[in-house]
């Protein structure tokens, strides 16, 4: 089935379906409670979960495409399992990188931005990535995070400064601390009263009042609004707590992004969210580890920083580089090279050869489907604490075993929660006599002399073919 038709199916009709199914079997490390829970829905319906999204001042790396394949594998589970989702993902298109880029470039931030949403939706939709319910931006969303702001002032929570900006008091919130930890290493929030950290991102040492509203600078040239404390704009950790309770509410199902923002960026949205509107906030917190580039960290002075562009002008397709993202489990550091691309292409290869003549159910089928034969393990091992190395694993470990009907079900039962389209295979030469004794094979079955296309069948395995029925025709492939 072709990746478009896959998305619509999965993005339009099953999602909002909610058909039954075992998604309450999926369990999930989370990063709060440093334990593998499972996953149910608060409301018991739909599973709702936040996606921290791209920045968009450049093309997004293979790095930030790695947590986001693994979120949509994560979606696909889910969905396979019958649960209906609400996906919502943000875009992130005003904060210090962003406006930096666009000045420099003598462009407005709504045009410089536009570039860069518009690659990355072109990327994802190459990587197979499904489309979330809700994109909101950040700039689209300045109204609410004003509000939010005004409710921290009122609360006690956040406090003006002499320049026009606003900040978030984090000794006014006892559990700041707890997502990463920082509360291990004797944290003492009455000494960062006076600490205050104006840009949007700081390293992990840097434990101070963040800002919730940053005043007009010169060098923002006209990238500003109008507030109840000057001119200026949000700080980058507001916007994501705004458009989670304008589109999932005070508590919802789970947050998820890269381990890089569990500080500051989730540590200050989980403190400002619960401060300003109270709730739960999110019920499970999910990250992804780094990825490295030949053993080290990504870094574009050493040329290890790749974006899918990149690789592409080497001749690795898209599909070659989601086989390797999701290679490894999440929780483990995932090492990238090109021995790597070569290998993903291979096993690419060896999945097509193995399934040619195999007609895909249609995703609703595959997701009402509960016997997946021989792969029923392998779906399985997603469910459990999505572990997509041993998924694979099981996939090749019983390839060769497949058979039934219930058996290729699975097989694309989980190729599709990987999110793998196969290539089309290599044409094999099938000499004339073994093009005939197919043939023969063929019209005995549609006679229904089982006799005979059963001698053909077996002439055909001494000689080193196997023929795959589909629905349609035939094919013949070496045994």
């Amino acid at each position: 089935m072709p990746e478009k038709a896959v998305n619509a199916i999965l993005g339009n009709s099953f999602a909002r379906s909610g058909e039954a199914g075992n998604a309450a079997r999926v369990r999930l490390f989370d990063t709060l409670r440093r334990e593998v829970v499972a996953l149910e829905p608060v409301d018991g319906k739909s599973f709702r979960f936040y996606c921290c999204g791209p920045t968009v001042y450049g093309p997004a790396h293979i790095g930030n495409f790695r947590t986001f394949v693994i979120q949509d594998v994560l979606r696909r589970v889910l969905e396979l399992g019958g649960m209906k989702t609400k996906h919502v993902r943000n875009i992130t298109d005003v904060d210090d990188k962003t406006i930096r880029d666009s000045v420099a470039a003598g462009r407005t931030l709504e045009d410089f931005t536009a570039q860069w949403r518009d690659k990355f939706h072109e990327d994802c939709e190459a990587l197979n990535c499904l489309e979330p319910h809700v994109e909101p931006s950040a700039v689209k969303h300045v109204p609410e995070q004003i509000s939010m702001i005004e409710e921290l002032l009122e609360k006690g929570h956040a406090y003006a400064s002499e320049d026009g900006s606003v900040y978030f008091k984090i000794s006014s919130f006892p559990e700041y601390g707890k997502l990463s930890r920082l509360d291990t290493r004797e944290l003492d929030l009455g000494k960062t009263q006076n600490e205050r950290a104006n840009t949007d991102e700081y390293e992990k040492d840097n434990v101070a009042d963040f800002v919730l509203w940053k005043a007009r600078r010169d060098e923002d040239g006209e990238n500003y609004w109008e507030s109840p404390w000057g001119q200026g704009r949000p700080g980058w950790h507001l916007e994501c707590s705004a458009m989670i309770l304008k589109y999932l509410g005070t508590t919802f199902d789970l947050h998820s992004g890269g381990e890089d923002l569990v500080f500051p960026h989730h540590e200050n949205e989980l403190a400002q969210s619960k401060c300003s509107c109270g709730g739960e906030f999110a019920r499970h917190w999910f990250h992804s580890t780094h990825l490295l580039v030949n053993g080290k960290k990504m870094a574009k002075s050493s040329g290890t920083l790749y974006t899918l562009g990149d690789l592409a002008e080497e001749g690795w397709s898209a599909m070659e580089v989601r086989y390797v993202l999701i290679g490894a489990n999440y929780r483990k550091q995932l090492n990238f090279t090109m021995e790597s691309l070569h290998a993903a292409r291979e096993a690419l290869s060896k999945l097509a050869k193995a399934a040619a003549g195999q007609a895909s159910p249609g995703y609703r089928e595959l997701a009402k489907s509960g016997d997946l034969g021989i792969f029923a393990g392998a779906f399985e091992k997603l469910n459990e604490d999505l572990n997509t190395a041993a998924a694979l694993g099981e996939l090749f470990g019983n390839l060769k075993k497949a058979s039934s009907e219930a058996d290729w079900r699975g097989f694309f039962s989980v190729l599709t929660a990987l999110g793998l389209t196969l290539p089309e295979p290599e044409g094999v030469e099938v000499p004339d006599e073994i093009a005939e004794l197919a043939k023969l094979r063929w019209e005995a079955r549609q006679g229904k002399d089982w006799e005979a296309s059963d001698r053909y069948r077996d002439e055909l395995a001494g000689k080193g073919w196997v023929v795959k029925d589909g629905r349609e025709g035939y094919e013949v492939v070496p045994s």
